[in-house]
């Protein structure tokens, strides 16, 4: 089964290399219309996917479902070779960074297929390939990721006290979450944790967290709650303000302004006192969407411009059309057309509705 998997793929690859001279036969019109770099209505270029491969996750923290969570059908899901071919008409259209999400990528069936499939693009048209993980599978696949080209790795992590991590994810996996952290610096894969802040949850332990991580050689970034989907705890008692935790850090540290890129939204420190740098995602507080280069895309297909935006298209659709090539960069052409400037997240009323119903691990993180 998994051999016949891989082969599918490496078939589908091979289609792809070949379709060079079936281009001989279109118009120049058509030929520019799948090569054309992604360029939205407000003029930012996106040369980043987040591409969800299934929204099924192996933890249930509060902030990000309910405990009862309904998944898909995995008939709703999108093949590995469909994931495959829908990522090579992203880099054929200048995407030049592919993240891997879920949900929990890694406990999709033969994900490592599509690593290994991806990879083989690295170095080409495609610069960059990672995932975000909550690291419970990490140190069965970490050195697998590395062999796929996979450099650097995003880490859920949100706590280091054992009790407190069981009652945020409501599963006793932290010792799991530390292994697998460990079995990715083992590997060669860099790492950056990635922590929600979470008033009078974690807010006290954020300088720990961080001088851990530090310690460990690993960066971290601080990223305030998104109202996404319905869960079972007030929003609004969850969000803290990273303007805030950063004047606090600045009573303790030396914070200095970095201007490192990891491609996403986060904003950087120094912090020479750790010898670290640290991260912050302000989607509320300090809104980062005029930068955008990002578009995101679940495990069913449907593309969303926006993370907060219901705007969309269904790009499965297109990919089991009679013609996928055309219907894909239709597809994306229209992205580019209804991405909106920014999203309209609002935290400043209790008992509101999530901005999107759809769930961050429906969407992809």
């Amino acid at each position: 089964m998994r051999l016949a998997l891989r082969d599918s793929i490496l078939l589908r690859m091979s289609e792809i290399k070949t379709r060079t001279p079936d281009l001989l036969v279109m118009d120049q019109e058509q030929l520019s219309k799948r090569s054309a770099p992604l360029i939205d209505a407000f003029h930012r270029r996106i040369s980043y996917l987040r591409l969800s491969v299934t929204d099924r996750c192996d933890l249930r923290c509060t902030y990000c479902m309910p405990e009862r969570m309904t998944f898909l059908p995995k008939r709703e899901v999108l093949s590995l070779e469909e994931l495959f071919e829908l990522s090579s008409g992203f880099i054929d259209r200048g995407v030049t960074k592919i993240r891997i999400t879920g949900g929990e990528p890694l406990v999709r069936r033969d994900i490592m297929d599509l690593f290994a499939a991806l990879g083989r693009r690295l170095g080409h048209d495609l610069q960059e390939l990672t995932l975000t993980t909550n690291a419970t599978q990490l140190a069965d696949y970490a050195d697998g990721l590395a062999k796929a080209g996979v450099k650097r790795v995003n880490i859920s992590l949100d706590t280091l006290d054992r009790a407190k991590f069981a009652e945020l994810t409501r599963r006793d996996a932290l010792p799991k979450v530390l292994e697998g952290i460990a079995a990715a610096r083992d590997a060669g894969l860099k790492v950056k944790l990635n922590a929600v802040a979470l008033k009078g949850v974690n807010e006290a332990e954020l300088p720990d967290l961080i001088a851990w991580a530090h310690g460990q050689g690993h960066d971290v970034t601080l990223i305030e709650v998104m109202p996404l989907g319905d869960v079972e705890e007030e929003r609004l008692d969850q969000y803290l303000r990273l303007d805030t935790v950063r004047a606090e850090l600045e009573q303790r540290w030396t914070l200095t302004d970095n201007e490192h890129s990891s491609g996403g939204p986060a904003r950087y420190v120094d912090i020479p006192e750790t010898g670290g740098r640290l991260g912050f995602i302000t989607p509320h507080s300090n809104n980062f969407c005029a930068s955008c280069n990002r578009l995101r895309v679940t495990a069913t297909g449907q593309l969303y411009p926006c993370l907060g935006g219901t705007e969309q298209v269904d790009l499965r659709a297109a990919l089991r059309s009679d013609n996928p090539q055309e219907a894909l960069a239709n597809g994306l052409d229209q992205a580019m057309r209804i991405k909106p400037e920014r999203h309209h997240f609002n935290m400043d009323k209790r008992g509101a509705d999530p901005a999107v119903a759809r769930h961050m691990s429906m969407t992809g993180g």
